[in-house]
């Protein structure tokens, strides 16, 4: 039981990387590197809905929100509150300097292959 920071805990450091997207008034959100697989872990920051999974209703919303398949991003009401631009600039870079192949998220398709283009895409608003 710990608080996860920019530094990752000993248990894993060397084989997860760990960076915390801040700069908003609501969230924080600690983004994880997997290095042997490539793979970028993050929970609400991108989000890319399967339209064919969801009822009429959900899909104009999500749509709306911009959170609808391979162009997935971050909620508009959460892009609001992220007043702080420079760190969550300098948390974008060093997510995107770990060149992701894979990337598993909580609300969502997961991406195999060219994660880093779809987080660049993504993020593209930060």
């Amino acid at each position: 039981d710990f608080e996860l920071s920019e530094e990752a805990h000993p248990a894993w450091a060397g084989e997860i990387d760990q960076t915390i997207f801040k700069g908003s008034l609501a969230m924080e959100e600690v983004v994880f590197f997997h290095r042997p697989s490539r793979t970028a872990i993050l929970c609400d920051l991108v989000q890319r809905h399967d339209p064919t999974e969801l009822k009429a209703i959900q899909r104009w919303l999500m749509r709306a929100d911009g959170l609808l398949g391979e162009a997935g991003s971050t909620p508009r009401e959460w892009r609001l509150t992220f007043w702080r631009r420079r760190q969550t600039r300098a948390a974008r870079a060093e997510l995107l300097s770990w060149k992701p192949e894979n990337m598993i998220i909580a609300h969502g398709d997961c991406a195999t292959g060219q994660a880093s283009k779809v987080l660049t895409r993504a993020l593209a608003w930060i």
